[in-house]
Formats: C-alpha cells, sequence, structure tokens
C-alpha cells in the first residue's frame, strides 16, 4: 500500500478543513473531497511537490440523486505509480469552476469539452471558443445532462468556426478538409504559409462527434466492452481493456494468472501490426513505396493471426471483464511465427533506413520540442521521440507486465526520425514481450467472476495502448447500470502538439509529419 502521509498533511495543512472524506481505495488511490475554488492550488501542490500531473477530468451530473453537478480531477504519479482523485461538487444554480487553463494546457481542453457538454463553464478561461460543440447544436443543449433532450431537427446557420487570423506582407492560407480522399474520418487544417513555410496551423476535430460516452449509460457494465472495442478500431484491445479494467476495479475482481499474460498478448499484437503498417507508411509519404507494400504485407500477416487468436483480424472479443475471451488456439506456434516475421520486417526497415534520400526526410522534419511534448501533456511514442521517459506498462504495471523485461525506447530529437525509431524498437520489444509471456504463462481459468459493484464509486482504468495511455473512468447507479464513462483516447493530448511539430516546416512535408504522429480521429471524436 502506498504511503500517502505527506500527501495527506500536505492536504490538511493547506487547506484546512476544506478536504473532505480522505480515504485510500485499491492501495495506490487517495481520494477526497475539495472545496469549491481549490482545484488549482491543488494541481500546483501535486506538481510541485508530489511530482503529479492532471491526466483526466471528468464531469458527471448527479442532480437526480444529490442535487448537484460534480468535477472529478485524477492526478497521477508516474514515478511512484500513485493516484490523487480530486472530487467537487457543484449547486445546480451554478454550475461553474475556476480554469486551470494557463497552469496546464491539456486543463484548457477539458474545460471546453465539459462547457460544451454539460455547460459547465470555467470562469477566466483564456479561449471561450467551443471545442465538440458545432454551430448548428442549440444554445442550450448539453448532450451529457441527464435531462437533455437531442432536438429533433439541427440546423446549421452557416456561422463560420471563428479561427484567430494570421495577417501579414506575403502570407496566405491554405485550407485543407474537412472532407479528405481515402476513408479517413474528417478533420479541418488551415495553413498560414509564406512561401512554401508554414507560420501557423490551426485544427479543427469533431465533425464526427457520435456521442460515444453517452451511449454507455444504462448499459450494464458487462455489455460496454463491445462499445469500448469500437472507439477507435485499430485500438480494439487497448480501449477495451482500459475499460475492463476499471470495471474490475470496481468490483475489486482479481483477474486469473493465466489471463493476464494472455492480456499482454493480445495488446502486444495489436500494438506490433499498427507499429509495422505506420514504418511502412511514412516510408511511403518519402516516396519510398516499396516499403509500404511489404509493410502492408506483414500487416496482413498479422491480421490473420489474429484472426486465429479471437476469431477476429482486430481482436475483438479477446478481453472481457475478469479476463479474456478465448484460449490460445491448438496448434499455434505463435512465437516461432513472429520469429519470421519480425526478421521480414527487421530486413525492410534496414533497407529503408539506408536509403539516404529516405533518411534526409525524416531527420529533423516535424521537431516537437520536449518543452513542447510536456506542456501538451504529450503520450506514447510522440512523447517518447520528445525525450519523455512515460509508459503505463512500466509506470503503473498492469496484466503481467511487471513479471516481464522489456526496454521503453526513449529518443531527444523528437522529429519524425525519432518517432519512427521509437516505433521500430517497440515493434521488436513486443515481439519479446509476447514471446515471454508465452514462456511463462501459467495453467488455469482465463476469467473470474465480477461480483457486485458499489453504487456511484468512481473507478478507472489505465493502459498503455499503441498510441500511448488510454484512460476509462466510469461510475455505475444502485441498479448496477452504467451511469457515466469518460474515455481519453492519447489522440485527445496529441493532437493540438502537431501544430507546433509542423511549423517552420513546407507544406509538402505536412502528410510526412501527420503520418508520423497519427492520431485517432474516432478516439478523439468521441
Amino acid at each position: 500500500m502506498t504511503n500517502f502521509t505527506p500527501l495527506q498533511s500536505s492536504l490538511a495543512e493547506n487547506f484546512k478543513n476544506r478536504v473532505k472524506n480522505v480515504h485510500i481505495l485499491r492501495g495506490n488511490e487517495l481520494h477526497f473531497e475539495i472545496a469549491r475554488g481549490d482545484a488549482l492550488n491543488l494541481a500546483k501542490i501535486l506538481h510541485a511537490d508530489f511530482n503529479a500531473e492532471l491526466r483526466l477530468m471528468v464531469a458527471n451530473d448527479r442532480r437526480a440523486d444529490k442535487g448537484v453537478f460534480e468535477i472529478h480531477y485524477l492526478f497521477v504519479n508516474d514515478l511512484e505509480n500513485w493516484y490523487a482523485h480530486a472530487t467537487k461538487s457543484l449547486t445546480a444554480e451554478d454550475p461553474t469552476i475556476d480554469s486551470m487553463a494557463t497552469f496546464y494546457y491539456p486543463a484548457s481542453r477539458f474545460e471546453r469539452e465539459i462547457k460544451d457538454l454539460f455547460g459547465i463553464e470555467a470562469i477566466d478561461h483564456p479561449d471561450t471558443r467551443q471545442l465538440v460543440r458545432h454551430a448548428f447544436w442549440p444554445e442550450d443543449y448539453f448532450p451529457l445532462r441527464k435531462n437533455s433532450v437531442a432536438p429533433e431537427k439541427f440546423d446549421d446557420d452557416g456561422t463560420p468556426f471563428p479561427f484567430q487570423p494570421v495577417g501579414g506582407e506575403g502570407v496566405y492560407e491554405i485550407p485543407v478538409g474537412p472532407v479528405h480522399a481515402g476513408i479517413i474520418e474528417p478533420g479541418h487544417f488551415r495553413f498560414s504559409v509564406v512561401g512554401e513555410t508554414v507560420i501557423d496551423l490551426k485544427i479543427r476535430l469533431y465533425f464526427t462527434h457520435k456521442g460515444t460516452e453517452k451511449l454507455f449509460e444504462g448499459r450494464w457494465p458487462t455489455d460496454g466492452v463491445e462499445l469500448a472495442e469500437r472507439i477507435s478500431g485499430d485500438s480494439t484491445i487497448g480501449h477495451s481493456l482500459a475499460y475492463c479494467q476499471a470495471v474490475e476495479a470496481l468490483a475489486h475482481c482479481d483477474v486469473p494468472a493465466r489471463a493476464k499474460y494472455l492480456r499482454v498478448v493480445l495488446l502486444e499484437m495489436e500494438r506490433l501490426y499498427n507499429h509495422i503498417a505506420d514504418f511502412g507508411a511514412i516510408c511511403n509519404d518519402t516516396g519510398f513505396a516499396a516499403a509500404h507494400s511489404h509493410c502492408f504485407r506483414i500487416r496482413e500477416q498479422l491480421l490473420r493471426l489474429n484472426k486465429r487468436l479471437t476469431g477476429n483480424r482486430l481482436l475483438r472479443g479477446g478481453i472481457v471483464p475478469g479476463g479474456v475471451g478465448h484460449e490460445l488456439p491448438i496448434g499455434l506456434d505463435l512465437a516461432r511465427e513472429l520469429d519470421s516475421i519480425l526478421a521480414d520486417f527487421n530486413e525492410i526497415v534496414d533497407i529503408s533506413l539506408s536509403n539516404t534520400m529516405l533518411a534526409d526526410r525524416l531527420e529533423g522534419a516535424g521537431r516537437l520540442t520536449h518543452e513542447t511534448a510536456t506542456d501538451h501533456g504529450v503520450l506514447g511514442y510522440v512523447a517518447r521521440a520528445s525525450g519523455l521517459d512515460v509508459d503505463a506498462r512500466r509506470d503503473h504495471p498492469f496484466a503481467a507486465y511487471s513479471a516481464l523485461k522489456f526496454h521503453v525506447p526513449v529518443y531527444e530529437s523528437g522529429d519524425v526520425h525519432a518517432r519512427t525509431m521509437v516505433r521500430v524498437e517497440e515493434a521488436r520489444e513486443s515481439v519479446s514481450l509476447i514471446k515471454q509471456a508465452l514462456a511463462a504463462m501459467p495453467d488455469g481459468a482465463i476469467a473470474n467472476p465480477l461480483g457486485s459493484l458499489p453504487a456511484f464509486e468512481p473507478a478507472f482504468g489505465i493502459v498503455e495502448g499503441w498510441r500511448g495511455a488510454i484512460v476509462h473512468w466510469l461510475m455505475v447507479d444502485r441498479e448496477g447500470k452504467l451511469v457515466r464513462v469518460k474515455v481519453k483516447d492519447p489522440s485527445f493530448v496529441n493532437w493540438p502538439a502537431l501544430s507546433f511539430a509542423v511549423l517552420e516546416n513546407i507544406v509538402p512535408d505536412f502528410p510526412l509529419v501527420n503520418k508520423s504522429f497519427n492520431m485517432s480521429y474516432a478516439g478523439n471524436d468521441l
């Protein structure tokens, strides 16, 4: 159990009697209630004295049972693996909070999202523009309020989004999207350019807001897995595992040892096919199409292995609450298959990176500095390529990762080359992790029953998906049905950083820089 005495003493000293209901859950989570107006001071203390950063903000409509709105703040210490979960109540008559946007940029995005979906305004927020909300939503429509009723008809009045214009001699704009070639989801990119050099990029998303978090409400927790799997199709295991870990944490369900190792296999298979595909796609954006073709050939081999493992090419059905949905198929020598695939991939990497024309395009392009990456709270390979040594598999061990050996690759240059090499090294580590898991896997059950879930108690799960840390936060009502589910895909914090990485690059390099980030539209546009 984590020693929370210094933090509890600090809370008592700095907030006197304003911090209430302090208690420890699940060994390394300190939960407590804070008074209105204390969130910013709490964030500053946790950052300065305890190396804990805000990872998630969640709004919840509790007017039906408590008569209030709630805001939940999840702070995470990556070095010591503990969490501080603060909750504050807001009256239904005055649902406002003090903004933390100027202290921590990701809070700005959470606060804008909360305003659009709940109508809870952050006072003194530096950017009052809508984030999720588009012009055709009625002003009084806040879809995540419990009494919200969707309008029968949405009318777009044609009001343009208030982009901040960039002016000056020789500056012109290049609008791209929201409709793109191919099958990717919509996003609008507005470049301000002098000659071919990008001096500003504004990104507008949420053209396909799907109401995903609303769709969780009223479901039994076991029925939420299928929805979690479909949040972002290429992150089936990452999202379903984070969701199931949250449910299991709430139910105090101990996952069988064998299932923990099988979860490692599934998550690393997902990481492997995505990283290999991304390497090929990055090479393709330099004009080296041969690597792209071969990487997608390997990806197809991995997707076929996925189907043998779970019956689905994207690994749907692999994770269930309490364990996994499938045993290892009889007759599959997965370790041998992966050794062959990795040797094939390594040869493609060697050929590609020895091509000087390709290497020249990667090095120095799309540089995201360590400072900017820190300020934006970026995650995953984007963070590790910019010198941030973060990985939830190591920092907050789950499944069987604490029993396995692996290296977390970290680069300092922050450019396309660094993001590419992080992927290459992580693909190699994935094969190693799968082989370790297969060799050490114990016999036994592959799932345990959940048991009862306490009402209105928050729980969360954190998983290092292939793009970065995924967080699912949830709460059930007295019937045991989901009353609130909050999802955070790493793309939520990584998308804004792209605007900085592309600065001082030429317009033709944007597809390459963008692909090296490869964020999810679906994971962001919930």
